[in-house]
């Protein structure tokens, strides 16, 4: 009897194990049906959440980081995507699509020798697999081997010769090697395989409009939009077409229909300012520039013609601040020495504007001598500068360009990294203010400082006195990581930013040798280097016209086309790892992680954003900036009521920029 028993209970725990095995496995194959689902419906934060269940019950299956990433390239979030990629290809090595997407995704980057060993390796693994060439192809052109990239398209186009995104491609190659009678007789075969697709109609129209060939252009560009009536790009390069023919009319109804849906579109508006100066109203382009300097405060160009504006509203004054500006960030701009001499004249310093007109001669000729086949162009000095205003890069600007959040029909801006900064005489009756954050080891160190310092998210304008008693604390006495610290606090208010940053660099490896409290001084000493690391990233110009857009069918080709668009991914890696390094040796420092979000989002790696602010509001529950950028975060990503109920948060706090955006977003529905 007690062997039957026993017979009974074995067998019984048996079909129990079989059931939760099997129950196991029943939530596995729902969470990667959930996941795949919503990645084909587009919702990939959903599809994020799925596959991070998958990974945990699961750690072994190649194909749930693989999903994941795509998931994550989708969201903008490019390194979390090459993570995955990763770990897909670790997991199985011989795993082809793992290289395909990593490769496409090094693509992005511009680390196309990397992309490119990725693809090779992906076409040994599977050489009859032709979308592979597709996507070597558009990485070849990316990298602007026009030659090489034909033959990989013309290897797809052997085996798929009926997909227009291949011509497409090939004839974008042709363009950029000069040849457009191949490039034309692509996008006519591109257009002929698919006649409702807008694209090849505005790529051929682009082509016509530089040959000055408006007729067709305009057919084309005409076609386009009656194909997609919301296509921004056809509206806009129809605009720049009838500005080209005098139609300047035509041309500003374009512009206007572009920012119809694209309010924050800065070469829009832009170009609308320059057609409205040129028709005489004023107002009317001043607004435009102001917008376009709201939006990229460090546009050059705009500077440059809003100061024009301004001389024809006998506002010469606010003509020559924008010059000065305009010679502050580029100090070889010709053209704006000369217009700053010719406004300093009508002020009556005359000794001034002498010299800005010698300058201005100096920066022609010295030009000039570097650049003898092109000696006749006077404002050849602005060359530098093209890529700021040029046509894909300028007009596709997105989401996280700047700090600036970009979505549907406003545009608004993260709040701002926090950073110790110098705040003057040093007050010895400073009180916290309520709901003020406080923490022993930062009361120490800046009670250890001889003049005011205070953690802020702004920049303190600070009188010469003031900065005459920092330079005197900074340079005197025995050289600590604390003297170090304030040298390169005074030389970044002075704009020296290479000297302020090799400071910082110094005061944590002295602070780590002082030890004790010092030592954990290092981690404020981070958190400004970091700071400044992120506000140094400027400028970044590229000669990447076209991105990939990924997709994959129920075949797993990838459909992936040479877009009229660019995504610049800026690297965020050496600030991120200051916030870090800041957070582990202070753990329970909010600024830190409020810091790790700004970054993270401007990274386009939202989830991670989203991690670090809510790090920051449970150490630090009445920090309103972070629960404003969360807000935007979530409100960008579609969770709507929750970004509505952050903002809500952050207006109740003081963040008083909040309620502008509750009134264009979360009172919508309520105003039907």
């Amino acid at each position: 009897m007690n062997h039957l028993l026993k017979f009974l209970l074995v067998s019984c725990l048996m079909i129990l194990a079989g059931l939760q095995d099997l129950q196991a496995q029943y939530d596995k194959d729902v969470f990667y049906f959930r996941g795949r689902q919503a990645l084909a419906d587009g919702k990939y934060a959903l599809a994020i959440e799925n596959f991070n269940i998958l990974s945990q019950l699961d750690t072994a299956d190649y194909y749930t980081f693989f999903f994941r990433g795509i998931a994550k390239y989708n969201l903008g979030d490019l390194r979390g995507a090459k993570r995955d990629f990763d770990r897909s290809v670790r997991i199985n090595p011989v795993f082809t699509s793992g290289y395909h997407y990593r490769g496409i995704t090094e693509s992005r980057f511009g680390n196309y020798d990397a992309a490119l060993a990725d693809l090779q390796r992906a076409i040994d693994l599977r050489p009859g697999y032709e979308g592979i060439y597709f996507s070597r192809g558009v990485t070849y052109f990316l990298a602007q081997q026009f030659e090489t990239a034909i033959k990989d398209f013309d290897k797809y186009i052997r085996k798929e010769p009926k997909d227009p995104s291949a011509y497409l491609n090939r004839g974008a190659s042709y363009l950029f090697l000069g040849d457009t009678l191949k490039a034309v007789a692509d996008y006519n075969k591109a257009i002929k395989l698919d006649r409702f697709d807008p694209e090849g109609y505005v790529r051929r129209g682009r082509l016509y409009a530089s040959q000055k060939n408006y007729e067709l252009a305009m057919a084309d560009m005409d076609k386009a939009i009656e194909l997609d009536t919301t296509n921004t790009f056809a509206y806009f390069n129809r605009a720049i077409m009838h500005y080209e023919q005098e139609r300047y009319q035509e041309a500003m109804s374009d512009l206007n229909r572009v920012l119809e849906d694209e309010p924050g579109n800065a070469l829009t508006l832009y170009n609308r300012g320059l057609i409205s100066a040129q028709l005489g109203a004023y107002e009317d382009a001043l607004e435009d520039m102001d917008r376009v300097l709201n939006i990229n405060p460090e546009n050059v160009l705009a500077y440059f013609n809003r100061a024009s504006i301004f001389i024809e509203l006998g506002m010469y004054r606010n003509a020559l601040e924008d010059y000065d500006k305009t010679i502050e960030l580029y100090p070889d701009f010709a053209k704006a020495y000369m217009n700053r001499s010719y406004v300093k004249n009508l002020l009556g310093r005359h000794k001034e504007a002498r010299s800005d007109y010698e300058t201005a001669q100096k920066k022609v000729a010295e030009y000039r001598q570097r650049n003898v086949t092109d000696a006749g162009s006077f404002a050849d000095t602005t060359k530098k500068y093209s890529a700021l205003l040029s046509l894909d890069a300028e007009f596709a600007k997105k989401d996280f360009n700047d700090e600036l959040l970009q979505h549907r029909d406003i545009d608004i801006r993260l709040r701002p990294l926090y950073k110790y900064v110098l705040t003057g005489k040093k007050d010895e009756t400073k009180y916290a203010l309520d709901r003020g954050f406080e923490h022993p080891l930062m009361s120490r160190f800046e009670n250890s400082m001889p003049v005011g310092v205070d953690i802020l998210g702004q920049d303190v304008v600070l009188a010469e006195t003031d900065l005459q008693e920092v330079e005197s604390a900074a340079w005197s006495g025995e050289v600590t990581s604390g003297n170090l610290f304030l040298r390169a606090l005074y030389d970044y208010t002075g704009k020296q930013f290479n000297s302020s940053l090799a400071y910082y660099s110094q005061a944590v490896e002295d602070a780590v040798e002082e030890g004790g409290y010092e030592s954990l001084y290092s981690a404020f000493y981070r958190l400004n280097r970091g700071v400044l690391r992120a506000e140094m990233i400027e400028f970044i110009s590229s000669m990447e016209s076209n991105v990939q857009v990924l997709s994959m069918d129920d075949s797993g080709t990838t459909r992936a086309r040479v877009k009229d668009q660019i995504t610049r991914q800026y690297d965020y890696t050496e600030a991120i790892e200051d916030m870090q390094k800041a957070a582990e040796l202070v753990p329970n420092l909010p600024y830190a992680y409020y810091n790790l979000g700004n970054l993270y989002c401007l990274s386009s790696e939202l989830i991670n954003s989203i991690d670090n602010y809510t790090k920051a509001i449970d150490l630090y529950p009445y920090m309103g900036d972070a629960y404003f950028n969360r807000g935007l975060v979530l409100i960008y990503l579609k969770d709507k009521e929750k970004g509505c109920i952050d903002l809500s948060r952050a207006g109740e706090l003081g963040v008083q920029d909040a309620y502008g955006v509750i009134k264009k977003y979360c009172e919508q529905e309520n105003e039907q």
